[in-house]
């Protein structure tokens, strides 16, 4: 696999010093030199952009204790020696396609060249090459640890290996999607209820800001603690098996009715079901019931506390 691959492996895997290049320095990409810095990493950041350059260092110390990031006006110098490069350009597939490129001939050979593009796949904007992957953070990621990692059919594995280690040591939380799709999962689910709030707004059901008060404290609050389906699981006694014989039916029609005629099959609720219960075995279930309990009351004590 070559000097340079072994080195990145043996450094990125775990607790080892690395150095990230970083490639933008907007919203996201001072975020991602927040992670990395305040995990111990070497972080170089570059932006071609004077303005953004100038006022990226503002912006780092505002979130960082001492950490020291370096800028750079020129991509070459920000990759040099990088073991990990994190590209944070804007949405634009021709952008990102000319970018990729100049990263794939000027990046150390064999270190991973991570995207944190919000809906393109790899595949349309690195088409063949075996180091590229999505790397797509929550926003903003130094303080919502999920990212989904996202290869393309022709990823190298041990790349997407490499990058989940890295990630993880730095206090990330990795999932691994298992095929490209646009928007990958944290975007379509996000998208799901945006599309419905849009819907309720344009149907004279309720305000925006009463939308908005509906997940902030209550979906909101609950999902801070657990995520659609333990909520469903945990809604009705029996299980989520359960909840779907009493709810499907309903939220089947409700579907239909925005076009979406998606119903929950046997099939489909019984491979949910298996996964559930391999996770909590309903013998545990008023156990776990109490726990999300204390939870989301731990939740609005924070949040009053805050406020």
């Amino acid at each position: 696999m070559g000097d340079d691959v072994a080195r990145a492996q043996a450094q990125g895997g775990g607790g080892g010093r690395v150095k990230v290049a970083i490639a933008g320095a907007g919203s996201i990409g001072v975020a991602w030199a927040v992670v990395f810095a305040r995990a111990g990493h070497e972080v170089a950041l570059y932006e071609p952009d004077e303005a953004r350059r100038a006022a990226a260092p503002a912006e780092l110390a505002a979130r960082l204790d001492g950490a020291d990031v370096a800028l750079h006006a020129e991509l070459p110098a920000a990759l040099h020696g990088a073991d990990h490069v994190q590209e944070c350009a804007p949405e634009d597939l021709a952008l990102k396609r000319d970018l990729f490129a100049r990263l794939d001939a000027l990046a150390p050979d064999g270190v991973p060249l991570a995207s944190s593009s919000s809906a393109l796949t790899a595949s349309e904007f690195a088409p063949g090459c075996r180091r590229a992957l999505v790397a797509h953070p929550a926003n903003p990621p130094h303080v919502l640890r999920i990212v989904e990692l996202v290869p393309a059919p022709f990823t190298d594995p041990a790349v997407v290996d490499r990058v989940e280690a890295l990630l993880t040591h730095a206090g990330m939380s990795p999932v691994r999607l298992k095929r490209e799709i646009e928007g990958f999962v944290y975007n379509r689910l996000q998208g799901a209820l945006l599309r419905e709030a849009y819907c309720l707004v344009r149907d004279g059901v309720a305000d925006a800001d009463d939308i908005d008060r509906v997940v902030r404290e209550g979906l909101g609050r609950r999902w801070a603690v657990i995520g659609p389906f333990e909520t469903a699981d945990l809604n009705t006694r029996g299980g989520i098996s359960e909840h779907a014989r009493r709810l499907g039916p309903a939220y089947e029609r409700m579907g239909a009715e925005r076009g979406q005629h998606d119903p929950w099959t046997p099939e489909l609720v019984a491979h949910v079901t298996a996964e559930r219960r391999k996770r909590l075995p309903l013998e545990r279930w008023d156990e776990r019931v109490a726990w999300r309990d204390r939870m989301m009351l731990a939740v609005a004590a924070a949040l009053e506390h805050a406020a």
